[in-house]
């Protein structure tokens, strides 16, 4: 066999392989959307039917009177966009002071900070209650917000790693002509790292929406309570009535944000990837 003809055969077995992977992957969203236009009494029919004879629409007007769907949308939308802006804003300033800047103890303040990722969160997680149940914020959008305005370590990480790649001399020719720190970052070292701040943007709001555990922990009112709440309570309540199609039909509403933001963006998140693996 000649090289050209091995290296087709591992391309095509490489090819076989993502492509099963990818049917496994794929496979539970399609079901999940099917499903939500299936009556009760196809969901279990045996041979499963992926797709229903009749499309029923019916279960994506009920799902707004089932349950406060909108009220999470809502509380979603503002932790997530408030914490990814205001957060991605401090952590490149973070990074560009760690990447560029120089200050006593730079690097050890850096490594202690990276050290804090090594601490798991339930370590950590009844003293963040207790302290949010003492000023009391508990019951309120607040705990989920308000940490995370101060950055994020692996934003800060990644985008001082692609700023070490920035010339120094760039820097120091802006601090010749008088710029200020604020407008070294803002006019000449922000539009170098733009692909960067916005791969790690979108990748941070997608967390931020289908986080589950912090929203569990701090939130008890209905009207408090983010989406993923929201559809994990619709599942509590209906799965009993084997209401499968309004629960998927809940789901594919909280899934749509995150694959609109995936597929408009997945150029910058692919560029992440890469840029993480040559960059530093």
């Amino acid at each position: 066999m000649s090289h050209s003809q091995k290296v087709k055969l591992i391309n095509t077995i490489i090819f076989i392989v993502l492509a099963i992977g990818a049917v496994f992957m794929i496979a539970p969203l399609l079901w999940m959307v099917t499903t939500s236009v299936k009556e009760k009494q196809d969901v279990f029919a045996l041979p499963p039917k992926w797709i229903p004879d009749t499309i029923n629409w019916i279960k994506y007007s009920e799902i707004w009177e089932k349950g406060p769907l909108l009220d999470g949308i809502k509380n979603s939308l503002i932790v997530a966009l408030s914490v990814t802006i205001v957060g991605t804003f401090t952590s490149s300033l973070a990074a560009f002071s760690f990447a560029k800047l120089k200050f006593p103890h730079k690097n050890k303040i850096f490594l202690l900070l990276l050290a804090a990722i090594m601490i798991p969160y339930p370590a950590v997680m009844i003293p963040q209650f207790m302290f949010f149940s003492k000023i009391e914020w508990v019951d309120t959008l607040l705990p989920l917000i308000v940490p995370g305005l101060f950055g994020n370590i692996i934003m800060i990480f990644f985008i001082r790693q692609y700023l070490m790649s920035v010339p120094d001399e760039i820097i120091e020719a802006a601090k010749i002509d008088g710029s200020s720190y604020f407008r070294l970052f803002s006019t000449i070292t922000f539009p170098l790292i733009k692909p960067a701040v916005a791969a790690q943007l979108i990748l941070w709001f997608m967390g931020i929406w289908n986080d589950y555990l912090a929203p569990i922990i701090y939130l008890n009112s209905p009207e408090k309570q983010t989406l993923q709440l929201v559809i994990a309570n619709y599942n509590a309540t209906y799965a009993i009535q084997t209401d499968y199609p309004l629960i998927m039909a809940a789901s594919v509403v909280a899934l749509l944000p995150v694959l609109i933001t995936f597929l408009i963006f997945q150029k910058q998140i692919i560029e992440s990837v890469a840029i993480s693996g040559v960059k530093g």
